[in-house]
């Protein structure tokens, strides 16, 4: 069913079959080793939070145990990219910051992911490379509001 509550035609099931593959096909090829893309996310995290989440937090957004967050934090905190700052509503809790070097890196894989983009995208018409950038976009402002919500739709 669609959203408006029209089924999907039937010729369309496969392609949406297709949409977490792509995906997870995205995530593996079009950034740089493992790390990097473990290390792309967390800057972005903790850069979108504007020093307002926690390790916790970050490995709630990651889908991940509390602990493998805490070593990709660790690592960035080790490469100067990160920061923890104390609380001001609870001493006990450590926020977390990016460094100018964090900002940095963020921006300069943000960068490396545009350039990626418009080679992927060179042979594409420019309507349609906009669009789909349009839509990625979308996809992932409403896939961050449906996670806030608690993906309450399951």
């Amino acid at each position: 069913m669609t959203s408006q509550g029209q089924p999907v035609p039937a010729y369309d099931e496969s392609l949406l079959d297709d949409v977490g593959p792509a995906l997870s096909r995205l995530r593996r090829r079009v950034g740089g080793g493992r790390g990097d893309l473990t290390r792309n996310i967390v800057l972005n995290l903790v850069g979108e939070a504007a020093g307002r989440i926690t390790v916790g937090g970050v490995a709630e957004e990651m889908g991940v145990a509390q602990p493998v967050a805490s070593r990709a934090i660790a690592a960035c905190t080790a490469e100067g990219l990160l920061r923890r700052v104390a609380s001001q509503q609870d001493g006990r809790s450590s926020l977390l910051e990016l460094t100018d070097a964090g900002e940095s890196a963020r921006r300069d894989y943000a960068a490396e992911q545009r350039r990626a983009f418009e080679e992927i995208t060179a042979h594409w018409s420019s309507a349609d490379r906009l669009q789909f950038a349009r839509f990625l976009t979308r996809y992932g402002q409403d896939a961050s509001a449906w996670t806030a919500r608690g993906r309450s739709e399951e």
